[in-house]
């Protein structure tokens, strides 16, 4: 099963230890930086972040990710003398099918749900397509977002719920702390100042939800595409003044929202949506077995 793969490598405490600590730096520094400084700094922050042309905003905030999944492969590799396969999945290789699967389905929802919320009422939301800015945003999206949704899949999902799994020797415990650790590690997002720490439910529902397929598929691959096409969507569909990531979307919402109904909406969808989809998942990949799959013991079966 996909926690047990982490038997494959060398787990002494202090080669976990260094990759954990040296994997979410980035996050732990951000992190105590959000806690411990003024609002007021934290605000000049995000004006400087938005008085950059968006693309390069974009960038700057995406290209850490290549380093930080370089580093994380290079410590696994080194350290734990594991390969990435064994990371990603039980299979004996990488499953793209389920990918891109995955990526399509919530590509599908996504589309869907902002269809007829724009249909509805779309008083708040603003045409904001620009063919060149637009084309720019697309390409860097698409070079360089895998890298961002990889690394934290790979930590998340991987390397942390299975080390996680096999100190504690069950799976729920991994399931539990990986979900509310990815919510936390984006309270720092400017989308909790605007909307309140309520987002956070978002955050941690959305991390359970990736967690779950991680453990009822044996691997990341149906993880790794829901968050690549989620993020995507959220880069090139809408964009708002709070968002995390300023870029040229072909939509924007007007800043008249109520960012109540904003949560709302969000959490409506987190409760309906993510439902429907593990059922979609269940019902094509044959899951059974869930109790045990997701609340049951790990055992050590590598050889």
């Amino acid at each position: 099963m996909f926690i047990e793969q982490a038997y494959k490598g060398n787990n002494e405490w202090w080669r976990v230890l260094l990759t954990t600590l040296f994997s979410t730096g980035i996050f732990i520094l951000n992190f105590i930086m959000f806690l411990v400084l003024p609002k007021e700094a934290i605000d000049d922050t995000y004006d400087i972040m938005k008085s950059m042309p968006k693309i390069v905003a974009l960038m700057v905030n995406l290209v850490p990710f290549v380093l930080l999944l370089g580093l994380l492969f290079t410590l696994l590799y080194t350290l734990h003398q594991r390969n990435v396969l064994s990371l990603t999945t039980t299979r004996k290789s990488v499953d793209f099918k389920r990918i891109f699967f995955s990526f399509g389905l919530i590509v599908f929802f996504t589309l869907l749900t902002f269809g007829v919320s724009y249909f509805r009422d779309h008083s708040d939301i603003v045409w904001n397509f620009h063919p060149v800015k637009f084309l720019l945003l697309f390409l860097v999206s698409m070079a360089l977002f895998p890298f961002q949704i990889g690394f934290e899949e790979y930590l998340f999902r991987g390397y942390l719920m299975q080390q996680i799994g096999i100190i504690a020797r069950n799976r729920w415990m991994p399931l539990i702390a990986t979900s509310v650790v990815f919510g936390i590690f984006h309270s720092a997002n400017p989308e909790v100042a605007k909307m309140g720490y309520g987002v956070m439910a978002f955050y941690i529902g959305t991390g359970f939800l990736l967690g779950i397929m991680t453990l009822m598929d044996e691997g990341l691959e149906l993880s790794m595409g829901f968050h690549l096409g989620n993020n995507l969507m959220a880069a090139l569909l809408v964009t708002s003044d709070y968002s995390a990531l300023q870029t040229d979307a072909v939509f924007k919402l007007s800043g008249k929202e109520n960012p109540a109904d904003t949560l709302n909406e969000m959490i409506i969808s987190m409760v309906i949506i993510y439902p429907i989809i593990l059922f979609c998942l269940a019902k094509k990949y044959n899951w059974t077995n869930w109790k045990v799959k997701l609340t049951g013991k790990v055992i050590n079966t590598i050889t």
